[in-house]
């Protein structure tokens, strides 16, 4: 009786510590979510605010998406809109039985910049998504 008590405690700890380590690493997963979404909200206002005198130049955007730890995957530039696509990307830990080890969580945004209404910068955005990182 003794040994059956012993597994089924061992299997009930074993269980808890798992439950909080998947806790643990969706919390983290979840601050880098955050992070991420901070990127991306400083990358469009910076270009917005560049967009006031023109739309920027590949390169100029390229430095701003990196300043913003992100990757520029796509431009396209007309007389009347710039449409960037911009990957993501921050880093966590991850919580194992073995360990911690860092992963990453990326995500894609899309930014379409058109002239409003009085003829300054405004900016579609459509959500984040899942993308495969580079």
């Amino acid at each position: 009786m003794v040994p059956i008590l012993l597994v089924l405690l061992a299997a009930g700890t074993l269980m808890i510590i798992s439950h909080r380590q998947n806790d643990a690493n969706e919390r983290h997963e979840n601050e880098a979510l955050k992070q991420i979404t901070r990127h991306a909200q400083s990358y469009e206002d910076e270009v917005q605010t560049e967009a006031r005198n023109g739309y920027p130049s590949e390169d100029r955007a390229r430095a701003i998406a990196q300043r913003n730890h992100s990757n520029l995957i796509s431009y396209g530039q007309s007389d009347q809109s710039l449409t960037t696509i911009v990957e993501f990307f921050a880093t966590y830990e991850d919580t194992s039985f073995f360990g911690t080890s860092p992963s990453s969580a990326y995500r894609c945004y899309t930014f379409r910049f058109q002239p409003d209404a009085k003829g300054g910068p405004s900016r579609t955005t459509l959500p984040l998504h899942k993308c495969n990182p580079t």
